[in-house]
């Protein structure tokens, strides 16, 4: 028997729209995933310590907390989970039909996908380590750039496109000094945003450098750079490091499905309306928003994917 929704996905956006679908009495189907190296169930928060913006915690909350209460709530509702990744959808027939990572295959009338964007880093064993335990390495100074930790600190930014000056401005409001390190001699970003940084006089660019190595144990002491034309290398003291070289969608298994963009994210042609190039698939959170990609933003897609969901399968005569 085909499920009525099956959510791809278990970030803020995907437990919100099981929330709203469980509420819904659409008994939703949860592939919260398995998890890689590069995601885990729980999504990007998973490697988040403090989060000080999410509405509800005054004090704050850690990221796997938050996404933990995210899920018992859903459960809560009866929503049901698998640890499973869907493999691929077949949109050629009605219901859906999801091929998953263990080779089971699931019938849907409606399917939400919100398997989020994985952050790209640089790929340093101890970066790495250091996001996962909170020792002031982070893919968005957004979310973590207030935290006490790094107010009054150097700190330092990877990247030169228009990400990395958002977050290189917003950094100088709590860091006595921003160093942005560029591989190249120019940055990429728009003329506005290059000149809102390069004028700002807590902000050193760094150029024609690479990060070889992010230095610390507990806590980031430094990161080496390696001059790319001299490969000459040298130590560089900071108390935070913030990669801002752009994001990677999670929807390899979308391609030939939906309607993605020149850079994988899902379009959702109606703009406030979250479903996709195809009738009864909807998406919500960072596998189609490439531009706020923060948590509150993720569950507000999720919520109106449900909603979006609950009213074209009532259309259907779904119930």
């Amino acid at each position: 028997m085909a499920e009525k929704v099956v959510i791809i996905g278990s970030g803020p956006a995907g437990w919100t729209a099981a929330i709203y679908a469980a509420r819904a009495n659409l008994d939703p189907l949860v592939l919260e995933g398995e998890g890689s190296q590069t995601m885990i169930p729980g999504g990007q928060l998973m490697y988040t310590t403090e989060v000080e913006n999410y509405p509800g915690f005054p004090e704050g909350v850690t990221g796997p907390e938050l996404m933990e209460n995210l899920r018992k709530q859903a459960v809560r509702f009866d929503a049901r989970v698998k640890g499973d990744d869907a493999a691929t959808i077949d949109a050629s027939a009605r219901p859906f039909r999801i091929s998953t990572s263990r080779k089971e295959t699931i019938e849907a009338h409606a399917v939400i996908v919100a398997t989020g964007a994985r952050a790209n880093w640089l790929g340093q064993e101890n970066e790495q380590r250091l996001a996962r335990t909170g020792g002031g390495v982070s893919a968005c100074a957004v979310c973590d750039g207030a935290l006490p930790i790094f107010r009054n600190k150097e700190l330092v930014v990877v990247g030169g496109g228009d990400s990395a000056m958002e977050e290189t401005d917003y950094l100088t409001k709590f860091a006595s000094k921003v160093y942005v390190i560029h591989r190249r001699d120019e940055l990429r970003a728009s003329k506005i945003m290059q000149q809102r940084v390069l004028e700002n006089p807590k902000v050193e660019v760094v150029w024609n450098s690479v990060v070889v190595d992010v230095l610390g144990d507990e806590r980031i002491t430094a990161v080496r750079l390696k001059d790319v034309k001299t490969d000459a290398e040298r130590d560089l003291p900071c108390a935070g490091l913030f990669l801002a070289i752009g994001h990677t969608p999670n929807t390899e298994f979308l391609k030939g499905t939906v309607e993605l963009d020149k850079k994988g994210y899902v379009v959702c042609p109606d703009g406030f309306r979250m479903r996709t190039s195809v009738e009864g698939i909807f998406a919500a959170g960072d596998v189609m928003d490439s531009y706020y990609r923060q948590a509150i933003t993720a569950a507000g897609t999720g919520c109106m994917a449900a909603l979006d969901a609950e009213r074209w399968l009532a259309a259907q005569g779904v119930h």
